[in-house]
């Protein structure tokens, strides 16, 4: 983490919305590893074990890929901050969108076909 000491220190306000980000987007893996534990230990009735076992691989590792994502969106942003160059537009959103829609999709035809 060279990069810390490169450039100049950005406005704090600034420093700590970033923090802010960061810490949304591990609340947001958190809540995705929080769906996959109670659906694997409370919600024995909700379909097959398959079915079960796919959508917590799923959850789990969405929420991997969350919390690694959160980190490498804060370290970027705070590198660009320092150095003063442009923020990066988060391309993640479209993926996690589309990912989250289609859980729900899926739970909901679960529920459905039940």
């Amino acid at each position: 983490m060279k990069w810390l000491s490169q450039g100049k220190a950005p406005d704090y306000r600034f420093s700590l919305a970033n923090e802010r980000t960061f810490l949304a987007w591990i609340r947001t893996a958190l809540a995705f590893m929080a769906a996959a534990i109670g659906i694997d230990q409370l919600a024995t009735n909700f379909a097959s074990a398959h079915a079960r076992e796919l959508l917590v691989s799923g959850l789990s590792l969405t929420a991997a890929i969350l919390a690694w994502y959160a980190y490498r969106r804060w370290a970027g942003n705070e590198r660009a901050m320092r150095t003063g160059a442009d923020l990066a537009y988060p391309r993640m959103l479209i993926w996690l969108s589309s990912g989250l829609a289609i859980v729900i999709l899926l739970t909901h035809a679960v529920l459905l076909l039940r």
